[in-house]
């Protein structure tokens, strides 16, 4: 009699918002669930080093904010995650991209997850770090499973988040106005 298969040999490793990993094992795979933060997946194929990030929005606002809150942006997630990754042996110009998220997920809001996806795209142009693939905006949330050691990337949209088109409310007209107090 054989033994039940195990699920699957790898080691799976979630990312939430802030966070930045890096690996060169190929049994490692980190997931992340994204609706308007985007997460970069980089991978260098000759140091077979690869990282993810997740963040929440661009670039801080108006405000000065604290060490603690910049895991928040973008501005700061690439920066970690590409330093962990030339700190594990990656070379910033061997570098390719991927790019995940960005999905507008209240359409009654300002548009983040389309300023998140802009910002990414710039930062990568700026930092001459090819973009491979995307898979950013629409209006679902995603499900994102990255295989850093082998640069394998794979993105699910999670349809039950759908936002359903805004429906507009119809309201009977008022009533006219004759001047008379009517009391029940």
């Amino acid at each position: 009699m054989n033994a039940p298969a195990p699920r699957d040999q790898f080691r799976r490793i979630n990312v939430i918002q802030g966070e930045s990993r890096v690996t060169g094992d190929p049994q490692v795979v980190f997931t992340t669930v994204l609706g308007s933060c985007i997460a970069a997946c980089l991978f260098d194929p000759e140091a077979k080093v690869g990282g993810i990030n997740h963040f929440l929005l661009a670039e801080p606002g108006g405000m000065e904010p604290d060490a603690r809150s910049m895991q928040r942006y973008g501005v700061y997630a690439m920066e970690v995650l590409i330093n962990a990754m030339l700190a594990k042996g990656a070379q910033r110009h061997r570098l390719r991209a991927r790019l995940y998220g960005g999905a507008t997920m209240h359409r009654t809001f300002r548009d983040i997850g389309g300023s998140n996806a802009r910002f990414a795209r710039q930062f990568l142009r700026d930092e001459n770090i090819m973009l491979v693939a995307e898979d950013v905006g629409g209006f679902c949330a995603r499900r994102v499973e990255f295989r850093a050691g082998l640069g394998l990337s794979r993105s699910r949209s999670v349809t039950d988040t759908h936002v359903p088109p805004p429906q507009e409310v119809v309201r009977p007209p008022a009533p006219q106005d004759d001047g008379d107090v009517e009391f029940f």
